[in-house]
C-alpha cells in the first residue's frame, strides 16, 4: 500500500507545526481527511481513525465550550486511536489549543496548523492526498495533450512516439511525458498520466539526443499531468492489410481496471502522423459531444438506400 509521510503533507501546504515535532515521519495511507464530530460524544462506529483529522472552527469551539474535564475526556478518546496527525484550520488562536497540545505531546501525535478556511483546505489536501496515494503503474511510451484531450501514444521501440510528439508540440500541443510514463487512477473511470520526475520536460529524439522542450518552445509546450482519454498504439504498416475504419464498437484498452478508447494508426513513409493524431484527438472529442461521423455516414447510407428502394422501377 501507498503512503506518504506527515512531514510530506507538512512541506506540501507549509503547516505549522504545533506539536509531535519529533513524529513527522508517521505515515498517511488513506487519501480523504475526517472532521471528528460524533466521535466527540462518544460515537466510535466506522471512525476512520488512518486518515488525517481537521479540526476547524466548530469542533474547535464545540471543545471549548465543554468544562475542563469533559473537553480531556472527548479529545482524549478521538487522539488515543492515534490518527496519523491533526490540522487545525483558520490559524486558530495557540492560547485555546493548549490541551489538544498536551494530549498530542503526550501521545506523540503531530498536530499542525493552516491560515486556510477548513473547507477550502479539505479540498485541497484530499486531491493532494488522492494523487500521492493513488494506484499507479509505469508504461513505456510518450504521454501528450493535444487540444485538450490527454493522449497515450503507443509503440514499439524506435516507431516514431517522440517524433510525433515533436511534431505535436511544434503545432502547438504539449508534453507531458516522454519514455517512462507514469499511469495514475485517481477515480473509477479515471486515469492522470504524468511523468517519473527525473524526465520532466526532455524528449528523446534519435540522431539528437536529448532536448528540453520547455527551454527550446517555451513553457506552454509542457504540462505536469493530463487525464488519459485516448490510447493511441503506432504500427507499422503491413501491406494487403485492410485498413477500414468504420467499426462502430469503439476498442478499449484496460488500465488498472479503467477502460480507455484504443485506436491503432499504422506508420507509412509520408503519412502525417501528428496530423492523424490531432484528427483522432478531435474526433473524440465530438464524440464526447454526441456526434459520430461515422454514424451519419452510415444514416445517409440507409437514406440513400431507402430513397432508391423507394423509386419506381
Amino acid at each position: 500500500m501507498k503512503s506518504i509521510t506527515v512531514q510530506d503533507l507538512v512541506n506540501r501546504f507549509h503547516l505549522e507545526i504545533l506539536a509531535g515535532h519529533s513524529q513527522l515521519h508517521r505515515t498517511i495511507s488513506k487519501s480523504r481527511v475526517h472532521r471528528p464530530g460524533l466521535e466527540f460524544v462518544g460515537y466510535f462506529d466506522f471512525f476512520p481513525q488512518q486518515r488525517v483529522q481537521v479540526l476547524g472552527r466548530k469542533e474547535i469551539t464545540y471543545l471549548h465550550k465543554q468544562t475542563e474535564d469533559e473537553r480531556d475526556s472527548r479529545i482524549g478518546s478521538v487522539v488515543q486511536y492515534h490518527p496519523p496527525c491533526f490540522v487545525v484550520t483558520w490559524n486558530q488562536e495557540m492560547e485555546g489549543l493548549r490541551y489538544l497540545i498536551a494530549h498530542c505531546e503526550r501521545e506523540g501525535i503531530p498536530l499542525l496548523r493552516t491560515a486556510e478556511q477548513t473547507t477550502k483546505w479539505i479540498g485541497m489536501a484530499d486531491v493532494f492526498l488522492t494523487k500521492m496515494l493513488a494506484q499507479e503503474i509505469q508504461v513505456h511510451g510518450v504521454c501528450v495533450n493535444v487540444a485538450g484531450i490527454g493522449i497515450l501514444l503507443r509503440g514499439k521501440s524506435g516507431i516514431g512516439k517522440s517524433e510525433t510528439a515533436l511534431s505535436l508540440i511544434r503545432r502547438g500541443h504539449r508534453l507531458v511525458a516522454d519514455d517512462a510514463v507514469v499511469l495514475r487512477r485517481i477515480g473509477p473511470e479515471t486515469i492522470i498520466g504524468t511523468h517519473d520526475g527525473k524526465t520532466k520536460e526532455f524528449l528523446a529524439l534519435r540522431s539528437v539526443g536529448l532536448i528540453n522542450v520547455a527551454r527550446i518552445y517555451g513553457r506552454g509546450a509542457f504540462q505536469d499531468e493530463t487525464r488519459i482519454v485516448l490510447d493511441i498504439e503506432l504500427t507499422p504498416w503491413k501491406e494487403n492489410e485492410l485498413y477500414n475504419d468504420l467499426d462502430m464498437t469503439p476498442k478499449t484498452s484496460s488500465y488498472m481496471e479503467v477502460d480507455i478508447p484504443y485506436i491503432q494508426i499504422s506508420l507509412q513513409p509520408g503519412r502525417d502522423v501528428a496530423g492523424l493524431v490531432e484528427a483522432a484527438a478531435n474526433n473524440w472529442s465530438l464524440r464526447l459531444q454526441g456526434y459520430s461521423a461515422a454514424e451519419e455516414f452510415m444514416q445517409r447510407i440507409e437514406a440513400f438506400a431507402q430513397q432508391q428502394q423507394q423509386q419506381p422501377k
